[in-house]
């Protein structure tokens, strides 16, 4: 089968590669992948930069945001049946830690990650946990349910502390996961959502998908703009993907004093932090990671497959495998959102 693998350290390193699917184990399942998304955390592996890397082995099948139909189970394997449409859950947890039993399997510390730890979904088919399998209706597109991965993590953030419903919000940073989030917000009630961005692509995405306000913070400042489109008062949410330290102090500054910091984006360097302006502003702070295991997908699956949120503007290109090159090199250039690859 095709694949592509991540096969030498360092900035790309990338190959499209022949493997031969591997039988599924008792605990397993083998899925004919349909769609599969490239994420932001592909991009650091492609540049070499993200803390995943440096536990990797290569070469490795790349791809953990995938979708497709389960074609053979392994013998204890009772969740899932040859033939289900599925998504894949990122997180392959323990299930017997502290915090999975404790309903927190998102934050468990032993976790391990397909395209990272395993052979990834950017192939024509994968072996992975049936722990991990999300059934879908079939009637869901394979590009769609593809997303329902990162969409969760804009569900979750979405969700947390206050929630966005009646708030102003403010989402830095309009990758994939932060233009979902935005339609997200909008769905869930928020009052003004203000977009930040310097690239025009994804502000005009945001626009398409609910957002009030777009700003472009190489030429605007942040929190001035988000105290215009507040009456003075400062953001009820701010919500930070753009995982660098400028985007960070935006965000605290641009809160309403106790207002919410929900920190999605993960810096690939320790950043410094104006703990002067954080006791200013003292915000209850939320470190957000993944899904929650299963209830964010219970809500997530139900948005897409009730019509009620539409991701296609998010969904910009669907290309095939061979073509996956082009379409890491279309992210690096600005001139894509979110590619789906999908086998030949």
């Amino acid at each position: 089968m095709l694949a592509i693998a991540k096969e030498i350290s360092g900035l790309d390193g990338l190959a499209l590669a022949h493997r031969e699917p591997r039988d599924p184990g008792p605990d397993e399942m083998l899925v004919k992948v349909k769609a599969a998304g490239i994420c932001g955390s592909d991009m650091q592996i492609y540049r070499w930069t993200s803390w995943m890397a440096r536990r990797m082995h290569l070469p490795r099948v790349l791809g953990h945001e995938g979708a497709g139909v389960v074609t053979a189970i392994g013998a204890a394997v009772t969740n899932v049946r040859v033939g289900d449409h599925v998504s894949l859950e990122s997180h392959i947890f323990c299930g017997r830690c502290y915090q999975c039993t404790t309903d927190r399997q998102h934050l468990c510390p032993h976790t391990r990650y397909p395209g990272v730890d395993i052979d990834g979904v950017f192939a024509e088919y994968v072996t992975v946990p049936a722990s991990i399998a999300w059934v879908n209706s079939k009637e869901l597109p394979h590009e769609v349910a593809a997303a329902l991965e990162p969409l969760g993590i804009a569900v979750h953030a979405a969700l947390a502390g206050t929630g966005v419903s009646g708030q102003s919000v403010l989402i830095n940073g309009c990758g994939p996961i932060g233009l979902m989030n935005v339609g997200v917000a909008r769905l869930l009630g928020a009052e003004t959502i203000i977009a930040v961005d310097p690239n025009a692509l994804r502000r005009n995405t945001a626009a398409r998908l609910g957002a009030d306000i777009l700003v472009d913070p190489q030429s605007e400042d942040v929190a001035a703009a988000v105290c215009k489109a507040t009456a003075n008062r400062g953001a009820d949410v701010a919500i930070e993907y753009s995982a660098v330290r400028e985007g960070l102090h935006a965000c605290a500054a641009s809160l309403t004093p106790g207002g919410d910091l929900r920190l999605c984006g993960t810096p690939s360097v320790p950043e410094e932090v104006d703990f002067a302006l954080w006791r200013a502003k003292r915000p209850t702070v939320h470190n957000i990671h993944g899904r929650r295991i299963w209830s964010t997908w219970v809500k997530a699956a139900a948005m897409l497959e009730t019509g009620r949120l539409d991701l296609k503007p998010v969904l910009s290109h669907v290309l095939s495998l061979k073509e996956g090159r082009k379409a890491f090199e279309l992210i690096l250039r600005g001139e894509a959102v979110k590619p789906m690859l999908v086998p030949d």
